[in-house]
């Protein structure tokens, strides 16, 4: 699965081939969490609260970048990385 972006110890990654809807998986410590790119939530897992601020914040920022990573790897290309949080 490839890492699209790291910051402040939280790994944000996105399956080859994996199901609908749009989203991407972010990951601190022993915790995973699904996020919406299209609605900025969470639909499955769960992280801390601030974990789970700061990923909504750079998701935010990013929204249409994860959006054509999204499409790129459907097709089977590999996604760029994203600036991380900053």
């Amino acid at each position: 699965m490839p890492e699209i972006s790291r910051f402040f110890g939280i790994v944000i990654k996105m399956y080859f081939n994996d199901h609908g809807p749009p989203h991407f998986h972010a990951e601190y410590g022993e915790e995973e969490a699904l996020f919406s790119i299209r609605e900025l939530e969470v639909i499955e897992g769960g992280l801390p609260p601030r974990a789970t601020a700061l990923v909504l914040e750079w998701a935010q920022a990013n929204r249409s970048a994860l959006m054509k990573n999204w499409d790129s790897i459907r097709g089977g290309a590999t996604p760029r990385r994203i600036k991380p949080l900053v």
